[in-house]
């Protein structure tokens, strides 16, 4: 199944940069065997600290990375994908036709069901810090028990020149942002993997995963 986008014209500078030459660029530059790898090496920590995962939900998802690795470790479970770049989409779902697919910007996603595990990887970092706050709304609503966060952590909102670019890339403590918002939500919990680790290296992001209740 896909679902393409409404019309409605972007609101943030940082979904026209996704969306156009730049996301293609990223996902140009993002892609192979050793990636899905050090991605079943995560997930399969993080998934050792659940349970019952029949569905699952990735926001941002590009060409399908992450869902790789779960399709392995998540057989009998269905996917679902939010992906913003039409290029990345097409190829996420030229090699995994099974994966619910959404085309849209996720200020712009308006979902119909809850899933198990919603989770992002490297995507809130790039959101407009101004509209976190209904990104946060839109992953307690879509979860039906578990919130997963792996993304550049730092106890204060921080600004990175990102390849050049300002206004691209944002450091902060989204899960300690979530946990304040939602009183249902507690923290199950986190960890961190580092670019230098010698089997499965990965950019320098912490993990937190959070159990709705």
């Amino acid at each position: 199944m896909i679902q393409m986008e409404n019309s409605m014209a972007y609101t943030t500078e940082q979904e026209s940069f996704w969306k156009g030459q730049f996301g293609n660029e990223y996902t140009n530059r993002n892609r192979g065997e050793h990636l899905i790898a050090a991605n079943l090496s995560l997930f399969g920590k993080v998934l050792g600290r659940m349970q019952g995962i029949q569905t699952v939900l990735e926001l941002g998802a590009n060409i399908g990375l992450n869902l790789k690795a779960l399709t392995r470790l998540l057989p009998k479970s269905k996917l679902s994908a939010l992906e913003i770049n039409e290029k990345a989409a097409q190829e996420l779902k030229e090699t995994l036709p099974q994966v619910d697919l959404y085309i849209s910007s996720i200020l712009q996603f308006q979902p119909k069901g809850q899933w198990d595990l919603v989770f992002t990887k490297g995507l809130l970092i790039h959101i407009d810090p101004d509209k976190l706050s209904k990104v946060y709304e839109l992953m307690h609503y879509c979860s039906s028990r578990y919130i997963l966060m792996v993304e550049y952590y730092n106890p204060k909102p921080t600004e990175v020149v990102y390849r050049g670019h300002e206004g691209k890339l944002f450091k902060r403590d989204f899960a300690g942002e979530m946990l304040d918002s939602f009183s249902d939500l507690s923290l199950v919990d986190y960890g961190f993997v580092y670019h230098r680790d010698p089997n499965f290296p990965q950019d320098d992001e912490t993990w937190f995963l959070m159990e709705k209740k």
